[in-house]
């Protein structure tokens, strides 16, 4: 039965909304397919306004994967402002897809992409507007299946009342597996109803169904066990690990927005994964192991990806993309192709230990040259043995003085605050990082034009980390700590005029933490914050601290715990942690040993990249079956020989 569009009803609605364009559809490379051609049908939504979601890669990816499947459609969705969403309630529209303004609740799998916790309340709105109950339990066989992924689905237990279904890791393979099972299952006639579907996916090990696992408490309030309540549901939930890119090379024909965005460029990802062990990074720990595209594919991709966009920048993306093994002659090669055209390559991942300037000026060679941006993330030295991010203040000297003397103007350098063991003074070291780096760029250069930018964000321990142990710095004491370096930036009359200085307040990193750490008890949390209100939190403009705090006093009154015991507090090793039965390969016991390690200020130990360095045993390769992949100059797949302490 085919679905009608709800467009001429929307229509009228956009000349009273800011940037109607966002909501029209009709981008190059956009995709609408048969309603009724179609078997399994998924609408994919990215919980954030349309400028910052459709250049999601993740979302891209899938686009392309599902739709060119015969017999699958898929279609995309973003939140929408406040301002249409008022408009929508007054006149009975439900929420849509962009593409052919279908109503949400007609697919079969409504897939939630969510990289940050702060889009949990848009996902109630979006849920409420289409008119599926918030909560998974009052859904009925007329409802979609509400699956997550992303990096934040490693501890979906904040939101696990409103989600039928999680996926972990990579999403290519068990996306088109998933839509395998739904698709058989209708074909026979949806045996069981929704609990059947529910408990085909669940029973491949790889896909989480939260309804299906009891949680007990004890008197304290810390989590006792979670157990599965059905016959056929495991333990405990595998993510997913792609382990040849170069068989997944999408995107291949990018969605070109038709309203800015955050990210006008051909995205590629050259490598997924790191194994740097910077102990602060949730996304490197669990996108473990290394898996490199080959030049060749890269090259390829980007030519067809370009030739199908019309894009004029290329970024080479990954963790840290100077580590390819090969991005000197990836860089190299796309540089003499693009040579002389309006197209630019960009590296928007780039560690201080290896970066070096001929990659730079490759990167370069038709002649835009925008700022450098760099990430030591810790301010003194101590700070960043602590964090495993082994970058000296020789290495960063170093590298922005030859910058400087290659002509750029302008480098950016990132920290954060709060983070474990910090003092002031490992934060007050930022300011006299920033200030030898101007002194040494005015030297090479003779220039007085030379500028720096620090940029700070509060830290939030995570899960899936060695620092998801961690009491949370407080918001006071982050606060606090930023206006001492600004105060000692400010009082520099001769460097800090040529230092620019942009921080985030402590309290958001708090709320982030209350949903990076929360347990199921939390869910009330996020719906008595959307229930005052709460929409896009990501956003300063709209966020509310106040809104959340009286959200997090009425949805745990009665629970014993609070806040500050979801943020604050440190964890001991035998806590059972809300994630515990979501397996992202990383073996707990390596993760609290490193936790450990951390603890010794100047004498933390660190730990080198297992890339070029024996295995520390972290558990990935032997738990997800998996193995390091890099390139060699023969363009071959060696695999490094696994050491296993």
């Amino acid at each position: 039965m085919s679905v009608e569009s709800l467009f001429p009803r929307l229509e009228p609605l956009l000349t009273q909304v800011g940037k109607p364009i966002q909501y029209v559809g009709g981008e190059l490379n956009s995709v609408v397919k048969d309603w009724d051609e179609a078997t399994v049908r998924w609408a994919l939504m990215y919980p954030d306004a349309y400028e910052v979601g459709v250049p999601n890669q993740g979302v891209q990816i899938l686009y392309e994967v599902l739709n060119e499947r015969e017999g699958v459609l898929a279609e995309r969705t973003y939140a929408v402002w406040p301002d249409l969403e008022r408009l929508m309630r007054e006149h009975g529209v439900p929420h849509f897809t962009v593409d052919a303004h279908r109503p949400i609740r007609a697919f079969d799998v409504l897939g939630l992409s969510f990289a940050s916790e702060m889009g949990y309340t848009n996902m109630l709105t979006a849920l409420d507007l289409a008119g599926i109950p918030r909560r998974s339990a009052d859904r009925t066989e007329e409802d979609p299946i509400v699956l997550a992924g992303g990096h934040s689905a490693f501890n979906p237990e904040p939101i696990a009342d409103f989600l039928d279904a999680v996926v972990l890791g990579d999403g290519e393979e068990i996306s088109i597996a998933i839509t395998e099972i739904v698709r058989e299952f209708k074909e026979e006639g949806e045996p069981g109803g929704r609990d059947g579907l529910l408990l085909r996916l669940a029973a491949t090990g790889g896909v989480y169904i939260p309804r299906f696992y009891d949680v007990s408490y004890h008197e304290d309030g810390r989590i006792a066990a979670y157990v599965p309540n059905r016959d056929g549901v495991p333990n405990t939930v595998q993510k997913h690990t792609v382990m040849d890119l170069d068989q997944w090379p999408y995107p291949k024909s990018p969605i070109v927005p038709t309203a800015e965005s955050v990210h006008e460029r051909y995205s590629v990802e050259i490598f997924r994964g790191c194994t740097r062990g910077c102990r602060f990074c949730q996304a490197g720990m669990i996108t473990r192991p290394v898996r490199e595209r080959n030049q060749e594919t890269v090259q390829k991709m980007v030519e067809e990806g370009v030739r199908n966009s019309g894009f004029q920048e290329v970024g080479l993306l990954s963790l840290s993309s100077a580590d390819h093994s090969e991005i000197g002659d990836i860089a190299k090669n796309l540089a003499d192709t693009y040579e002389g055209t309006n197209t630019g390559l960009s590296l928007p991942s780039t560690r201080v230990d290896a970066f070096n300037i001929d990659l730079a000026n490759e990167l370069t060679r038709n002649g835009r040259r925008s700022g450098l941006t760099f990430a030591p993330e810790g301010g003194s030295e101590r700070m960043r043995r602590v964090i495993n991010k082994m970058v000296t203040e020789e290495d960063l000297i170093r590298t922005v003085t030859a910058a400087y003397a290659a002509g750029w103007r302008q480098v950016k350098l990132y920290f954060m605050c709060g983070l474990p063991t910090e003092e002031d003074e490992d934060v007050l070291a930022i300011a006299d990082l920033a200030t030898e780096v101007i002194r040494t760029g005015r030297e090479v250069t003779g220039r007085k034009d030379i500028r720096c930018t620090v940029s700070i964000g509060g830290f939030v321990p995570k899960p899936q980390t060695p620092f998801q142990w961690a009491g949370q710095t407080s918001h006071e004491d982050v606060d606090a700590r930023l206006r001492k370096l600004r105060d000692r930036l400010r009082g520099d009359r001769k460097y800090g005029k040529s230092i620019g200085l942009r921080y985030h307040e402590g309290r958001p990193s708090i709320i982030e933490g209350l949903l990076s750490r929360g347990d199921r008890r939390v869910s009330r949390v996020v719906e008595e914050a959307w229930n005052a209100g709460g929409r896009f939190d990501g956003w300063s403009e709209h966020f509310s601290y106040d809104r959340w705090m009286k959200a997090a006093e009425e949805g745990l009154a009665g629970t014993g715990v609070d806040v500050d015991w979801y943020t604050t507090r440190e964890r001991s090793e035998e806590e059972v942690l809300p994630w515990d039965h979501l397996d992202a390969g990383l073996d707990r016991s390596w993760l609290w040993q490193d936790w450990q390690d951390s603890l010794h200020g100047e004498e933390s130990l660190e730990i080198d990249d297992c890339r070029w360095n024996p295995c520390y045993d972290c558990g990935v390769c032997p738990t997800m079956g998996t193995e390091i992949q890099i390139n060699d100059d023969a363009g071959g797949r060696p695999m490094l020989p696994l050491s296993v302490i």
